[in-house]
């Protein structure tokens, strides 16, 4: 019995861990698909409530302190949270970096997003219409399902409209052009939120994937993932 604590004591020491950091408007939930081996510790980095005026690197500063950097670790962030995993990578220097339905460098969102930032019309969308979720809305997210709409539907309706207006000013404004090392960058073909074409080379393509493919498209996806943390 002694030796078997031991072990189990030993193995959860040498436990690495994978840390996610969810879409806008989304929470730990977004990724209930992806499922990793047992020896894996699983940690969701949930949002925390930003400062005034507070930048995309700023947050991400101090995000990654809720992250324990004295072990090995591994960053998955989805669309805005691969943008912040982009930053956290850049201080932390964890093993591997997944980037998913996202983009690691400003040049790479879509021309109009930039624009927008610089005339700032972000500030013009009444929060309200931020929470609206019709069927449309879902489907240009990537919903492809009954299972996956209703999952959506939910995110936004559990949302914080200030929280995701603040975020689409730090998503317009970041001007980040550095791609840290060790990354994995993996888009999907019929993103309509960050369409493929703007990319500059994704390291993997889901074929029919939308931005919200971490849950249609997961198992292509952790087939991805897996392939880079057990080799």
């Amino acid at each position: 019995m002694i030796l078997l604590n031991f072990q189990e004591a030993l193995l959860s020491k040498m436990a690495i861990s994978i840390y996610f950091i969810s879409g806008l408007g989304a929470d730990r939930r977004a990724f209930r698909k992806l499922v990793f081996p047992e020896s894996f510790n699983i940690v969701h980095l949930d949002w925390i409530s930003p400062e005034n005026n507070e930048s995309l690197k700023s947050y991400a500063s101090r995000l990654a302190s809720h992250i324990d950097s004295s072990s090995p670790f591994y960053l998955v962030g989805l669309s805005f949270g691969g943008m912040l995993a982009t930053e956290i990578a850049k201080q932390l220097n964890p093993i591997h970096t997944f980037l998913i339905s996202s983009t690691p460098t400003f040049k790479e969102l879509p021309w109009y997003y930039r624009m927008a930032g610089n005339l700032s019309l972000q500030k013009l969308l009444p929060t309200g219409l931020l929470k609206t979720n019709n069927n449309l809305g879902l489907r240009f997210l990537g919903a492809k399902s009954d299972e996956e709409r209703k999952l959506l539907r939910q995110l936004v309706l559990d949302s914080d409209p200030y929280f995701i207006k603040w975020a689409l000013t730090c998503i317009l404004t970041w001007r980040n052009t550095e791609r840290p090392l060790n990354m994995t960058h993996i888009h999907g073909t019929t993103d309509n939120i960050l369409p493929i074409r703007f990319t500059v080379r994704p390291d993997h393509i889901v074929k029919g994937g939308g931005h919200f493919m971490v849950y249609g498209n997961a198992k292509e996806i952790m087939e991805i993932i897996n392939f880079q943390i057990t080799n």
